[in-house]
Protein backbone atom coordinates (compact mmCIF):
# COMPACT_ATOMS: atom_id res chain seq x y z
CA UNK A 1 0.00 0.00 0.00
CA UNK A 2 0.97 3.49 -1.04
CA UNK A 3 -0.06 6.66 1.57
CA UNK A 4 -0.34 10.34 0.61
CA UNK A 5 -0.61 12.96 3.61
CA UNK A 6 -1.89 16.21 2.00
CA UNK A 7 -2.23 19.49 3.54
CA UNK A 8 -4.69 21.35 1.99
CA UNK A 9 -3.71 25.09 0.99
CA UNK A 10 -5.63 26.36 -1.59
CA UNK A 11 -7.42 29.19 0.02
CA UNK A 12 -10.77 27.60 -2.15
CA UNK A 13 -10.04 23.86 -0.66
CA UNK A 14 -10.28 20.81 -2.66
CA UNK A 15 -12.64 22.32 -5.11
CA UNK A 16 -14.34 20.46 -8.59
CA UNK A 17 -11.31 20.67 -10.56
CA UNK A 18 -9.07 18.69 -8.69
CA UNK A 19 -11.84 16.67 -7.83
CA UNK A 20 -12.68 15.99 -11.48
CA UNK A 21 -9.01 15.33 -12.54
CA UNK A 22 -8.19 13.54 -9.62
CA UNK A 23 -10.98 10.82 -10.44
CA UNK A 24 -10.15 10.93 -14.12
CA UNK A 25 -6.34 10.01 -12.67
CA UNK A 26 -7.52 6.93 -10.97
CA UNK A 27 -10.34 5.32 -13.40
CA UNK A 28 -7.17 4.69 -15.45
CA UNK A 29 -5.56 2.02 -12.94
CA UNK A 30 -6.45 -0.94 -11.39
CA UNK A 31 -5.26 -0.07 -8.02
CA UNK A 32 -8.23 1.11 -5.52
CA UNK A 33 -7.46 4.52 -4.77
CA UNK A 34 -9.13 6.05 -1.73
CA UNK A 35 -9.35 9.58 0.27
CA UNK A 36 -10.54 10.19 3.63
CA UNK A 37 -10.89 13.43 5.15
CA UNK A 38 -13.10 14.96 8.19
CA UNK A 39 -14.30 11.61 8.85
CA UNK A 40 -15.39 10.96 5.81
CA UNK A 41 -13.45 8.02 2.56
CA UNK A 42 -14.10 8.75 -0.65
CA UNK A 43 -13.60 6.41 -4.04
CA UNK A 44 -10.93 7.94 -5.78
CA UNK A 45 -12.46 7.19 -9.08
CA UNK A 46 -15.81 9.00 -8.43
CA UNK A 47 -15.88 12.63 -8.27
CA UNK A 48 -19.07 13.34 -6.77
CA UNK A 49 -17.92 11.33 -3.76
CA UNK A 50 -14.17 13.28 -3.53
CA UNK A 51 -16.60 16.62 -3.74
CA UNK A 52 -18.75 15.28 -0.70
CA UNK A 53 -15.53 15.69 1.76
CA UNK A 54 -15.62 19.03 1.45
CA UNK A 55 -11.70 19.40 2.08
CA UNK A 56 -11.39 23.09 3.21
CA UNK A 57 -8.00 24.93 3.62
CA UNK A 58 -5.57 23.48 6.60
CA UNK A 59 -7.29 20.14 6.23
CA UNK A 60 -5.33 16.98 5.87
CA UNK A 61 -6.07 14.50 2.98
CA UNK A 62 -5.30 10.88 3.52
CA UNK A 63 -4.81 9.23 0.35
CA UNK A 64 -4.12 5.30 0.16
CA UNK A 65 -3.36 3.29 -3.17
CA UNK A 66 -3.71 -0.32 -3.15
CA UNK A 67 -3.05 -2.91 -5.92
CA UNK A 68 -1.11 -4.74 -8.12
CA UNK A 69 -0.28 -1.30 -10.47
CA UNK A 70 -0.07 0.96 -7.19
CA UNK A 71 3.37 1.86 -7.80
CA UNK A 72 2.43 3.44 -11.28
CA UNK A 73 -0.87 5.02 -9.89
CA UNK A 74 0.82 6.61 -6.91
CA UNK A 75 2.91 8.19 -8.90
CA UNK A 76 -0.02 9.69 -11.43
CA UNK A 77 -2.20 10.42 -8.32
CA UNK A 78 0.62 11.87 -6.42
CA UNK A 79 1.18 14.06 -9.55
CA UNK A 80 -2.54 15.16 -10.03
CA UNK A 81 -2.69 16.44 -6.12
CA UNK A 82 1.31 18.70 -6.67
CA UNK A 83 0.07 20.18 -9.90
CA UNK A 84 -3.49 20.63 -9.57
CA UNK A 85 -4.79 21.13 -6.39
CA UNK A 86 -2.51 24.17 -5.32
CA UNK A 87 -3.34 25.91 -9.29
CA UNK A 88 -4.35 29.78 -9.09
CA UNK A 89 -4.36 30.68 -12.37
CA UNK A 90 -7.35 33.17 -13.17
CA UNK A 91 -10.11 32.61 -15.71
CA UNK A 92 -13.03 35.02 -17.21
CA UNK A 93 -16.43 33.99 -16.53
CA UNK A 94 -17.59 31.63 -19.95
CA UNK A 95 -21.51 31.41 -20.15
CA UNK A 96 -22.45 28.21 -22.07
CA UNK A 97 -26.03 27.88 -22.68
CA UNK A 98 -26.28 23.72 -22.66
CA UNK A 99 -29.08 22.54 -24.93
CA UNK A 100 -30.62 19.03 -24.73
CA UNK A 101 -30.46 18.95 -20.90
CA UNK A 102 -31.38 15.93 -19.32
CA UNK A 103 -31.23 15.20 -15.04
CA UNK A 104 -28.16 13.27 -15.55
CA UNK A 105 -26.35 16.12 -17.27
CA UNK A 106 -26.93 17.92 -14.18
CA UNK A 107 -25.91 15.48 -12.19
CA UNK A 108 -22.31 15.76 -12.73
CA UNK A 109 -21.97 19.52 -14.34
CA UNK A 110 -23.76 21.68 -12.58
CA UNK A 111 -21.59 19.79 -9.41
CA UNK A 112 -18.06 20.60 -11.59
CA UNK A 113 -18.85 24.69 -12.07
CA UNK A 114 -20.36 25.06 -8.81
CA UNK A 115 -17.35 26.91 -8.31
CA UNK A 116 -15.81 30.68 -9.46
CA UNK A 117 -13.10 32.25 -9.29
CA UNK A 118 -9.11 31.34 -9.77
CA UNK A 119 -8.16 27.81 -10.69
CA UNK A 120 -11.84 26.64 -11.34
CA UNK A 121 -14.04 26.09 -14.46
CA UNK A 122 -15.05 29.86 -13.90
CA UNK A 123 -18.38 28.57 -16.06
CA UNK A 124 -21.99 29.56 -15.79
CA UNK A 125 -24.16 27.12 -17.71
CA UNK A 126 -27.82 27.94 -18.42
CA UNK A 127 -29.71 24.46 -19.13
CA UNK A 128 -32.41 24.22 -21.74
CA UNK A 129 -34.34 21.09 -22.24
CA UNK A 130 -34.93 21.48 -26.12
CA UNK A 131 -32.88 20.63 -28.48
CA UNK A 132 -30.14 22.84 -30.28
CA UNK A 133 -31.83 23.25 -33.93
CA UNK A 134 -33.47 26.78 -36.16
CA UNK A 135 -36.12 27.16 -33.94
CA UNK A 136 -33.76 27.05 -30.52
CA UNK A 137 -30.76 28.64 -32.11
CA UNK A 138 -31.76 32.35 -30.89
CA UNK A 139 -31.81 30.85 -27.09
CA UNK A 140 -27.90 31.47 -27.30
CA UNK A 141 -27.99 35.11 -27.51
CA UNK A 142 -26.21 36.54 -25.00
CA UNK A 143 -23.94 33.43 -24.25
CA UNK A 144 -20.21 32.84 -25.24
CA UNK A 145 -20.87 29.14 -26.04
CA UNK A 146 -22.82 26.37 -26.60
CA UNK A 147 -22.64 22.45 -25.11
CA UNK A 148 -24.91 20.32 -27.49
CA UNK A 149 -25.10 16.43 -28.08
CA UNK A 150 -25.55 14.13 -31.02
CA UNK A 151 -29.11 14.36 -31.45
CA UNK A 152 -28.92 18.47 -31.70
CA UNK A 153 -28.86 19.86 -35.41
CA UNK A 154 -26.00 22.23 -35.71
CA UNK A 155 -26.10 22.88 -39.49
CA UNK A 156 -25.25 25.25 -41.29
CA UNK A 157 -28.29 27.83 -40.77
CA UNK A 158 -28.22 26.82 -37.04
CA UNK A 159 -23.89 27.94 -36.60
CA UNK A 160 -24.91 31.07 -38.86
CA UNK A 161 -27.43 32.14 -36.47
CA UNK A 162 -25.03 30.88 -33.17
CA UNK A 163 -22.81 33.35 -34.59
CA UNK A 164 -24.91 36.30 -35.28
CA UNK A 165 -25.69 35.47 -31.58
CA UNK A 166 -22.21 36.13 -30.18
CA UNK A 167 -21.11 32.42 -29.47
CA UNK A 168 -17.45 31.59 -29.87
CA UNK A 169 -17.51 27.85 -29.17
CA UNK A 170 -19.06 25.03 -29.57
CA UNK A 171 -18.57 22.16 -27.10
CA UNK A 172 -19.48 18.61 -28.03
CA UNK A 173 -19.92 16.52 -25.26
CA UNK A 174 -19.75 13.32 -27.40
CA UNK A 175 -16.82 12.03 -29.73
CA UNK A 176 -18.94 12.34 -32.95
CA UNK A 177 -19.60 15.21 -35.03
CA UNK A 178 -21.49 14.18 -37.96
CA UNK A 179 -24.24 16.30 -36.41
CA UNK A 180 -21.97 19.48 -37.37
CA UNK A 181 -21.46 21.38 -40.46
CA UNK A 182 -17.77 21.63 -39.85
CA UNK A 183 -17.56 24.12 -43.07
CA UNK A 184 -19.98 26.44 -41.80
CA UNK A 185 -18.13 26.87 -38.17
CA UNK A 186 -14.71 27.22 -39.62
CA UNK A 187 -16.39 30.23 -41.79
CA UNK A 188 -17.95 31.64 -39.02
CA UNK A 189 -14.83 31.51 -37.15
CA UNK A 190 -16.51 29.15 -34.24
CA UNK A 191 -14.31 26.96 -32.46
CA UNK A 192 -15.49 23.14 -32.16
CA UNK A 193 -14.26 20.88 -29.36
CA UNK A 194 -15.50 17.72 -28.33
CA UNK A 195 -14.79 14.49 -26.07
CA UNK A 196 -12.33 11.96 -28.22
CA UNK A 197 -12.55 9.28 -25.70
CA UNK A 198 -14.59 8.66 -22.39
CA UNK A 199 -15.08 5.06 -21.26
CA UNK A 200 -14.37 2.74 -24.50
CA UNK A 201 -15.55 -0.05 -22.21
CA UNK A 202 -18.44 1.40 -21.72
CA UNK A 203 -19.91 0.75 -25.35
CA UNK A 204 -17.42 -2.68 -26.22
CA UNK A 205 -19.42 -4.02 -22.76
CA UNK A 206 -23.05 -2.73 -23.95
CA UNK A 207 -22.31 -4.06 -27.73
CA UNK A 208 -21.32 -7.73 -26.20
CA UNK A 209 -24.19 -7.13 -23.44
CA UNK A 210 -27.00 -6.53 -26.10
CA UNK A 211 -25.73 -8.94 -28.92
CA UNK A 212 -25.79 -11.64 -26.49
CA UNK A 213 -29.57 -10.28 -25.41
CA UNK A 214 -30.66 -10.91 -29.00
CA UNK A 215 -28.60 -14.08 -29.16
CA UNK A 216 -29.88 -15.58 -26.11
CA UNK A 217 -33.05 -14.15 -27.08
CA UNK A 218 -33.24 -12.68 -23.06
CA UNK A 219 -35.96 -9.88 -24.01
CA UNK A 220 -38.22 -12.39 -24.80
CA UNK A 221 -37.32 -15.02 -21.81
CA UNK A 222 -38.02 -12.13 -19.52
CA UNK A 223 -41.71 -11.22 -21.10
CA UNK A 224 -42.22 -15.32 -21.22
CA UNK A 225 -41.48 -15.89 -17.52
CA UNK A 226 -43.21 -12.61 -16.36
CA UNK A 227 -46.79 -14.28 -18.18
CA UNK A 228 -45.87 -17.31 -16.02
CA UNK A 229 -44.15 -19.39 -19.37
CA UNK A 230 -41.25 -21.18 -18.41
CA UNK A 231 -40.81 -23.17 -21.78
CA UNK A 232 -38.02 -22.73 -23.82
CA UNK A 233 -38.80 -22.71 -27.54
CA UNK A 234 -38.00 -19.47 -29.56
CA UNK A 235 -34.56 -19.36 -27.23
CA UNK A 236 -32.28 -21.42 -28.74
CA UNK A 237 -28.64 -19.53 -29.29
CA UNK A 238 -25.29 -20.10 -30.29
CA UNK A 239 -22.13 -20.42 -28.54
CA UNK A 240 -19.85 -17.73 -28.61
CA UNK A 241 -17.31 -19.84 -27.49
CA UNK A 242 -14.72 -21.43 -31.03
CA UNK A 243 -16.03 -18.91 -33.12
CA UNK A 244 -14.86 -16.00 -35.15
CA UNK A 245 -15.42 -12.76 -34.00
CA UNK A 246 -14.94 -9.77 -37.14
CA UNK A 247 -14.55 -6.16 -35.44
CA UNK A 248 -15.09 -3.48 -38.14
CA UNK A 249 -13.03 -0.35 -36.62
CA UNK A 250 -10.00 -1.40 -34.66
CA UNK A 251 -9.99 2.45 -32.62
CA UNK A 252 -10.10 2.06 -28.58
CA UNK A 253 -13.96 0.73 -28.27
CA UNK A 254 -12.84 -1.55 -31.33
CA UNK A 255 -10.07 -3.04 -29.52
CA UNK A 256 -11.58 -3.24 -25.75
CA UNK A 257 -14.62 -5.36 -27.58
CA UNK A 258 -12.08 -7.52 -29.19
CA UNK A 259 -10.49 -8.45 -25.87
CA UNK A 260 -13.56 -9.15 -24.69
CA UNK A 261 -14.64 -11.47 -27.14
CA UNK A 262 -10.91 -13.26 -26.80
CA UNK A 263 -12.24 -13.75 -23.36
CA UNK A 264 -15.39 -15.76 -24.77
CA UNK A 265 -12.49 -17.76 -26.67
CA UNK A 266 -13.34 -16.30 -30.15
CA UNK A 267 -10.65 -15.79 -32.50
CA UNK A 268 -10.74 -12.30 -33.83
CA UNK A 269 -10.44 -10.60 -37.35
CA UNK A 270 -10.19 -7.02 -37.80
CA UNK A 271 -11.07 -4.31 -40.33
CA UNK A 272 -10.08 -0.69 -40.40
CA UNK A 273 -8.90 1.56 -43.17
CA UNK A 274 -5.82 2.69 -41.04
CA UNK A 275 -4.34 -0.44 -39.36
CA UNK A 276 -2.83 -0.64 -36.34
CA UNK A 277 -0.20 -3.33 -36.51
CA UNK A 278 0.73 -3.25 -33.03
CA UNK A 279 -2.42 -5.14 -32.47
CA UNK A 280 -1.48 -7.92 -34.47
CA UNK A 281 1.99 -7.94 -32.80
CA UNK A 282 0.33 -7.91 -29.51
CA UNK A 283 -2.03 -10.56 -30.78
CA UNK A 284 -4.90 -9.39 -30.21
CA UNK A 285 -6.38 -9.55 -33.81
CA UNK A 286 -5.41 -10.81 -37.00
CA UNK A 287 -6.47 -7.73 -40.08
CA UNK A 288 -8.12 -9.19 -43.07
CA UNK A 289 -9.94 -7.44 -46.27
CA UNK A 290 -13.93 -6.41 -45.69
CA UNK A 291 -14.87 -9.50 -47.75
CA UNK A 292 -12.97 -12.23 -45.72
CA UNK A 293 -14.03 -10.65 -42.25
CA UNK A 294 -18.03 -10.66 -43.25
CA UNK A 295 -17.50 -14.13 -44.82
CA UNK A 296 -15.71 -15.70 -42.06
CA UNK A 297 -17.22 -13.39 -38.82
CA UNK A 298 -19.87 -15.26 -36.42
CA UNK A 299 -20.07 -12.12 -34.68
CA UNK A 300 -19.92 -9.34 -36.62
CA UNK A 301 -19.12 -5.77 -34.39
CA UNK A 302 -19.30 -2.51 -35.77
CA UNK A 303 -16.78 0.44 -34.38
CA UNK A 304 -15.98 2.12 -37.21
CA UNK A 305 -16.41 6.36 -37.62
CA UNK A 306 -18.76 7.46 -40.42
CA UNK A 307 -16.53 8.46 -43.19
CA UNK A 308 -17.93 7.89 -47.00
CA UNK A 309 -15.47 5.01 -47.12
CA UNK A 310 -17.56 3.40 -43.91
CA UNK A 311 -21.42 4.81 -45.07
CA UNK A 312 -23.11 1.55 -45.16
CA UNK A 313 -20.72 -0.93 -45.07
CA UNK A 314 -23.28 -2.92 -43.98
CA UNK A 315 -24.97 -3.69 -47.34
CA UNK A 316 -26.78 -5.80 -49.59
CA UNK A 317 -23.47 -6.97 -50.80
CA UNK A 318 -21.79 -7.17 -47.46
CA UNK A 319 -25.06 -9.02 -46.35
CA UNK A 320 -24.94 -11.67 -49.02
CA UNK A 321 -20.95 -12.70 -47.85
CA UNK A 322 -22.04 -13.24 -44.15
CA UNK A 323 -23.03 -16.37 -42.85
CA UNK A 324 -27.22 -16.96 -42.00
CA UNK A 325 -26.62 -17.51 -38.65
CA UNK A 326 -24.28 -14.21 -38.38
CA UNK A 327 -24.85 -12.05 -35.48
CA UNK A 328 -24.37 -8.15 -36.42
CA UNK A 329 -24.08 -5.44 -33.10
CA UNK A 330 -23.80 -1.81 -34.17
CA UNK A 331 -22.90 0.73 -31.11
CA UNK A 332 -20.82 3.30 -33.25
CA UNK A 333 -22.68 5.15 -36.05
CA UNK A 334 -26.33 4.48 -37.61
CA UNK A 335 -25.55 5.07 -41.47
CA UNK A 336 -23.14 2.26 -40.65
CA UNK A 337 -26.01 -0.07 -41.65
CA UNK A 338 -27.90 -0.05 -45.00
CA UNK A 339 -31.67 -0.64 -43.43
CA UNK A 340 -33.57 -1.65 -46.22
CA UNK A 341 -30.54 -4.05 -46.84
CA UNK A 342 -30.94 -5.32 -43.27
CA UNK A 343 -34.28 -5.84 -43.23
CA UNK A 344 -34.99 -7.42 -46.51
CA UNK A 345 -31.91 -9.96 -45.33
CA UNK A 346 -33.96 -10.58 -41.54
CA UNK A 347 -37.43 -10.89 -44.16
CA UNK A 348 -35.36 -14.18 -45.54
CA UNK A 349 -34.56 -15.28 -41.96
CA UNK A 350 -30.78 -14.07 -42.29
CA UNK A 351 -28.76 -13.54 -39.00
CA UNK A 352 -29.03 -15.16 -35.62
CA UNK A 353 -28.89 -11.81 -33.99
CA UNK A 354 -29.32 -8.38 -34.69
CA UNK A 355 -28.58 -5.84 -31.76
CA UNK A 356 -28.57 -1.75 -32.63
CA UNK A 357 -28.07 0.64 -30.13
CA UNK A 358 -28.14 3.10 -33.26
CA UNK A 359 -29.69 3.24 -36.51
CA UNK A 360 -30.61 5.21 -39.13
CA UNK A 361 -33.85 6.97 -38.72
CA UNK A 362 -33.45 7.14 -34.84
CA UNK A 363 -33.10 10.65 -34.69
CA UNK A 364 -36.43 11.40 -33.62
CA UNK A 365 -36.50 8.64 -31.17
CA UNK A 366 -33.06 9.64 -29.38
CA UNK A 367 -33.70 10.23 -25.32
CA UNK A 368 -37.02 11.03 -26.18
CA UNK A 369 -40.12 9.07 -23.84
CA UNK A 370 -42.64 8.43 -26.32
CA UNK A 371 -44.77 5.34 -24.45
CA UNK A 372 -48.20 7.05 -24.51
CA UNK A 373 -47.20 7.15 -28.67
CA UNK A 374 -47.84 4.07 -31.45
CA UNK A 375 -44.53 3.35 -32.66
CA UNK A 376 -45.14 5.33 -36.04
CA UNK A 377 -41.97 5.27 -37.31
CA UNK A 378 -41.84 2.75 -40.26
CA UNK A 379 -37.94 1.58 -39.37
CA UNK A 380 -38.42 1.24 -35.76
CA UNK A 381 -41.41 -0.62 -36.19
CA UNK A 382 -40.29 -3.06 -38.93
CA UNK A 383 -36.82 -3.78 -37.03
CA UNK A 384 -39.27 -4.65 -33.71
CA UNK A 385 -40.98 -7.02 -36.04
CA UNK A 386 -38.16 -9.55 -35.83
CA UNK A 387 -37.77 -12.23 -32.96
CA UNK A 388 -33.99 -11.82 -32.82
CA UNK A 389 -33.41 -8.05 -32.96
CA UNK A 390 -32.93 -5.97 -30.09
CA UNK A 391 -32.72 -2.64 -29.97
CA UNK A 392 -31.52 -0.09 -27.14
CA UNK A 393 -32.07 4.00 -27.31
CA UNK A 394 -28.39 4.90 -27.90
CA UNK A 395 -26.91 3.89 -24.55
CA UNK A 396 -23.83 2.10 -24.93
CA UNK A 397 -21.96 5.61 -23.30
CA UNK A 398 -24.28 5.20 -20.74
CA UNK A 399 -22.40 4.55 -17.41
CA UNK A 400 -21.37 6.08 -14.47
CA UNK A 401 -17.58 6.89 -15.16
CA UNK A 402 -18.07 7.91 -18.49
CA UNK A 403 -20.59 10.60 -17.63
CA UNK A 404 -18.02 11.59 -15.69
CA UNK A 405 -15.57 11.62 -18.30
CA UNK A 406 -17.69 13.28 -20.73
CA UNK A 407 -18.60 15.94 -17.59
CA UNK A 408 -14.90 16.57 -17.12
CA UNK A 409 -13.50 16.33 -20.66
CA UNK A 410 -15.83 18.60 -21.73
CA UNK A 411 -15.20 21.83 -18.83
CA UNK A 412 -11.17 21.13 -19.38
CA UNK A 413 -12.12 21.61 -23.26
CA UNK A 414 -14.00 24.87 -21.91
CA UNK A 415 -11.22 25.81 -19.48
CA UNK A 416 -8.83 25.59 -22.13
CA UNK A 417 -10.83 27.85 -24.61
CA UNK A 418 -11.18 30.36 -21.89
CA UNK A 419 -7.91 30.59 -21.11
CA UNK A 420 -5.80 30.05 -24.74
CA UNK A 421 -4.48 26.62 -23.59
CA UNK A 422 -3.57 23.89 -26.27
CA UNK A 423 -7.02 21.90 -27.07
CA UNK A 424 -4.59 18.15 -27.99
CA UNK A 425 -6.81 15.81 -29.70
CA UNK A 426 -9.87 17.85 -29.02
CA UNK A 427 -10.58 20.54 -31.68
CA UNK A 428 -12.43 19.12 -34.58
CA UNK A 429 -11.61 20.97 -37.81
CA UNK A 430 -12.97 21.14 -41.37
Amino acid sequence: MKEIMYSVTNPMGVHARPCALLAQCCVNFKSIVTVAANGRTADGRNVLELLALRARVGDTLNVQVTGEDEEEAWKAVRSVIDREFNEKKAADLLRIAFFGTKDYDRIFFSELTRDKGEGTYNSDIHYFTSNLGPETANLAEGYDAVCVFVNDNVSRPVVERLKECGIRLILLRCAGFNNVDLEAARDCGITILRVPAYSPFAVAEHAMAIVQEANRRLHKAYNKVKDNNFALSGLLGLDLHNKVAGIVGTGKIGVCMAKICRGYGMTVLGWDAYPNEELVKEGILTYVDKEELFRRADLISLHAPLFPITHHIVNEESIGWMKDTAMLVNTARGALVDNEALIAALKRGKFQAVALDVYEGEDENVYTDRSDKAITDDITARLLMFPQVVLTSHQAFFTREAMQAIAVVTMENARNFNEGNDYGGAEVKA
